[in-house]
């Protein structure tokens, strides 16, 4: 049986940051978004709200910020070559964010079967962001459970990674999970941990688990 391997990006794939921190970088407002995801794991925010307020950061923002925000974030290593594995391997990989999706899909172009993120509106803005595109934790267990019927795969075939509490309710939901680089929020369902800076490393630990 096939197994499909789902990725969280802010944190996971990105070493100690956000897309959104990324692209606000290139507009001299990171420490603005950093407040903000530090409003939104504390619960004080919601994702909606949370998505409206960075909106409103990247007024300026130009599909130029964007690249450079992705070519030059802090990427785990060999995220390319864990993906060609898995895909030689006859498996799938999908990343699900909370993260717009303007930024996220890219991820595809790495190998990536799948990519999902929040939806905003095209860059440069012209229009506010639909709350309703927004995704949330829970999102992300329907994304793969969509995923699964997809690719024709249960739920006992996946394998997730995360790094905080945006994951845990699907590392509830999957037999196989590894905790990268996380918080205390995964420290007790999560059935692997891993810290470092290299995918393959985390993808080790799980390449065989069934």
């Amino acid at each position: 049986m096939a197994r499909l391997h789902l990725f969280d990006l802010d944190g996971t794939l990105l070493h100690g940051t956000s897309a959104p921190v990324e692209i606000s970088r290139q507009l001299g407002l990171e420490a603005e978004t950093q407040a903000l995801d530090e409003a939104v794991l504390a619960g004080l925010i919601t994702p909606p709200q949370y998505a409206t307020r960075v909106r409103e950061l990247w007024t300026d923002l130009t599909e130029a910020h964007v690249t450079a925000a992705f070519e030059s974030a802090p990427w785990l290593a060999r995220i390319r070559e864990v993906w060609a594995e898995i895909r030689e391997r006859g498996d799938y990989c999908a990343v699900v964010s909370l993260s717009p999706s303007f930024f996220v899909e890219r991820l595809t172009g790495w190998g990536a079967h799948a990519a999902y993120g929040s939806r905003f509106p095209a860059v440069p803005f012209t229009e506010p962001v639909d709350p309703s595109g927004v995704l949330s934790a829970a999102a992300k267990v329907l994304i793969a459970d969509r995923l699964c019927a997809e690719f024709g795969i249960r739920r006992a075939d996946c394998v997730a990674y995360g790094d905080s509490s945006s994951d845990r309710e699907l590392f509830g939901v999957v037999p196989v999970s590894v905790a990268v680089n996380a918080d205390r929020h995964l420290s007790d369902v999560s059935t692997h941990s891993y810290r470092g800076k290299d995918l393959w490393e985390a993808y080790e630990l799980v390449r065989h688990a069934r």
